[in-house]
Formats: structure tokens, sequence, C-alpha cells
């Protein structure tokens, strides 16, 4: 019975991350399909650009909140299955089944990943906190979402490794999916990286 609610929240998870709350709201309140303006990228930065800051903000918020709610619900089965669950939830968000496969970039879903855990399998801020810190710094110094993005992936991946090295079972799967969810990330930013690198990388201007 445990494996059967394992596969049932895991695929929970992964349907919850395909709604694509960046078209959805785009559609229904702006009148407007965010994939064919700005970067074309269905997340929040791109819906801020787009629809303004309210829009992104909602989106940023909701895309955090469905990988919180995926991971609330495998804690209901196991730390391990709310784990992959979160994981899955962020996989679904980068390639959703109700948008053709073509979703965002996995930032917000990260901090809902981060802030997940840190409330129902480790209890401890600081699995969310660091890592947001991070981004903030990163983004203040060179104003690249992109950039501050993969620091703040990267530096939550190498928390995890050294806050939980140990050969426990759930503590290998949580520094796996940790380092699983680090390289979705950079993969999904691959196109801002060759920006960057070119210096033709969009810069905020709120910061």
């Amino acid at each position: 019975m445990n494996i059967l609610w394992f596969i049932l929240s895991c695929l929970g998870g992964y349907l919850l991350g395909s709604i694509p709350f960046a078209i959805v709201i785009g559609k229904v309140f702006y009148k407007t399909d965010i994939r064919k303006h700005g970067s074309g990228n269905p997340g929040g930065t791109n819906a801020g650009r787009v629809l303004g800051k309210k829009a992104g903000v909602s989106v940023i918020v909701l895309d955090a909140l469905k990988v919180v709610a995926a991971i609330w619900i495998g804690s209901f089965v196991s730390p391990a299955c709310a784990l992959v669950s979160g994981l899955c939830c962020c996989v679904g968000h980068c390639y959703p089944v109700f948008a053709h496969f073509k979703g965002g970039k996995a930032v917000a879903s990260m901090y809902g990943f981060l802030f997940g855990i840190s409330v129902f399998v480790f209890h401890n801020g600081l699995y969310f906190l660091i890592p947001i810190l991070m981004f903030f710094i990163i983004l203040y110094l060179y104003k690249w979402v992109s950039v501050a993005s993969i620091c703040a992936a990267l530096s939550s991946s190498l928390q995890i490794m050294s806050m939980n090295w140990s050969a426990n079972s759930q503590d290998i799967l949580l520094i796996a999916g940790s380092w699983m969810l680090t390289a979705l990330i950079i993969y999904r930013h691959r196109a801002n990286i060759v920006k960057v690198r070119s210096n033709k990388e969009s810069r905020v201007t709120w910061i």
C-alpha cells in the first residue's frame, strides 16, 4: 500500500507542477499568451516583464506553492516520498503535460522545494533562508536573475550536502535530489548562460 501511495503522490506532484500558472493568469486576466511575448518563457520573470509586477509576483508565489503542496502531500506517506514528490513537481513545472511539455525554468519551484523540505521534512529554516539570501546578494551585485538563480541553486545543494553527509538512505536521496534539481535549473538556463557570456542578458532595474 505504501508503494501505491508513493507512486500516486509522485504522480500527483508531477501533475501539480504541470499547472502553468503563468499561462492561466495571462489568458484569464490579461487575455495574453505570454509565450508569444518577451522571452516566451511561461514563468514568473517573463510574466512580470510582459504583464506587470502584480502578475509576476502572483505567478512566482503560485509556482512555489504548488511544490510546497506536493511535498506536504508526500509527507503523509514518508519523508522520502515528500522529497521525490517535490522533485517530480519541479520536473512537471519544466515539462508540463498541460502545456505541451514546454514550461518554466524552475526557479520559483526550487524555492518552493526548499521551503517545503524546511517545513515538512527537516523543520529547519536554514534550508530556505541561505539560498534565498544568496539569490538576492548575487542579484544586487550583478543584476542578472539567471546568474542569481544558478548561484542560489548551487549554494542550496552544497548546503544540503554539508548538513546531511551520511550513509542514511534519506540523506542520500536528499543530496541526490538537490543536485538533480540544480542540474535541471542550470540546463533550463543554458540559453541565458550564453547571453551572459556575450553580455546580452537582460538586467533587472528594480534593485
